[in-house]
């Protein structure tokens, strides 16, 4: 290191060039923004997110497409619209029509409420609103079996009326358990599947009794 010192720099050499900061990203990241969209674009983007979420319903696999994009737009949906088929035709008495609704709520979100803290003392990876979610997609089969018994109620009723409407309901029934249990079971201990699907079971079955049972009259 001793010639070291003999080197000198000189304070005459230019230092040259340009410092950039690229702004490309930026721009880019503030276009794929949803602050200036418009308000049309989002509502109909919203729509294809829950248009997706239903299809992942209606043909069950394994995906994380629901829990990872969770929203609870398709619930309130569901829900309102599961509440307003159960209601009865007759105007002369409230007692036919209003507790029918609020029930369908009480019983949804309620039971939704308990399922997730169920999943969550069992150990379950799963967050709140993700439970929500799944659970209130799921109900989309159940939702559909009220359409169809209630264009099956408009014939004249009798055995094979019933037995249409219980056919329907068990088939939509055993699709939501099936559709639930594909994105919910991976979230819980292998040990305690058996203790977080049996909820979810109930849960099913207390709707579909309610859309079995039902009578527009």
């Amino acid at each position: 290191f001793a010639g070291l010192s003999d080197i000198s720099i000189s304070q005459d050499i230019p230092v040259e060039g340009e410092i950039t900061i690229p702004m490309t990203s930026h721009i880019r990241e503030f276009d794929s923004s949803t602050l200036n969209e418009s308000v049309q674009n989002t509502i109909m983007r919203d729509l294809k997110a829950v248009g997706k979420k239903f299809m992942h319903v209606l043909y069950p696999r394994k995906s994380n497409t629901l829990l990872r994009d969770w929203d609870l737009w398709g619930p309130l949906i569901l829900c309102v619209t599961l509440a307003l088929m159960l209601q009865r035709s007759s105007v002369d008495s409230e007692k036919d029509g209003g507790p029918q609704f609020a029930e369908v709520f009480v019983i949804v979100w309620f039971g939704a409420v308990t399922i997730t803290l169920n999943s969550k003392l069992l150990g379950g990876n799963i967050s709140f609103f993700q439970s929500l979610c799944v659970l209130g997609y799921c109900i989309l089969p159940l939702t559909v079996a009220m359409l169809v018994c209630r264009l099956v109620l408009l014939a004249e009723q009798g055995p094979i009326n019933f037995m249409v409407r219980l056919f329907v309901v068990i088939v939509m029934f055993t699709w939501s358990i099936v559709a639930s249990t594909a994105f919910l079971a991976d979230s819980q201990p292998p040990n305690r599947k058996a203790l977080a699907i049996y909820p979810v079971f109930l849960f099913y079955f207390v709707i579909s009794w309610m859309i079995l049972t039902f009578t527009p009259q």
